[in-house]
């Protein structure tokens, strides 16, 4: 199955927070489902960032240290792919805005991250979503 880094505590927001779009500086083609894998490096600069951003969204996130890393911690769907000038909501300016859907929690997998998007045994992917 297709995976794709996500640092946190961004791919905690995607699934538990209702984030609804990723921000990337390239367009994607594929629709569908997508494993979320939490980067294992997060920088406390970073998190202090994104968590101020949160909070201007009206989410609070967790401590850092309770942040899920270098595991796959869910699956959304892809629904859609469009480059915007301005931001909006969780979409950043002059970025590609993957609109996301459907996001599902499952029993995290410890896997090592890749650039871009990568691919996941199915037989791991089974075992973690059928509890």
């Amino acid at each position: 199955m297709k995976a794709l880094s996500v640092r946190q505590p961004w791919a905690w927001a995607i699934i538990y927070a209702l984030k609804d779009v990723e921000n990337r500086g390239w367009p994607i083609n594929y629709r569908g489902d997508i494993l979320i894998h939490a980067a294992k490096t997060c920088t406390k600069k970073a998190y202090f960032e994104a968590k101020e951003f949160c909070q201007d969204m009206g989410v609070v996130i967790p401590e850092l240290i309770s942040l899920r890393r270098g595991q796959i911690i869910g699956i959304v769907t892809i629904v859609d792919c469009q480059f915007s000038p301005i931001a909006s909501g969780w979409g950043m300016a002059d970025q590609y805005h993957w609109h996301l859907e459907n996001p599902r929690e499952i029993t995290p997998i410890p896997y090592i991250g890749q650039l871009g998007i990568f691919e996941v045994p199915d037989n791991l992917v089974r075992e973690a979503t059928s509890v």
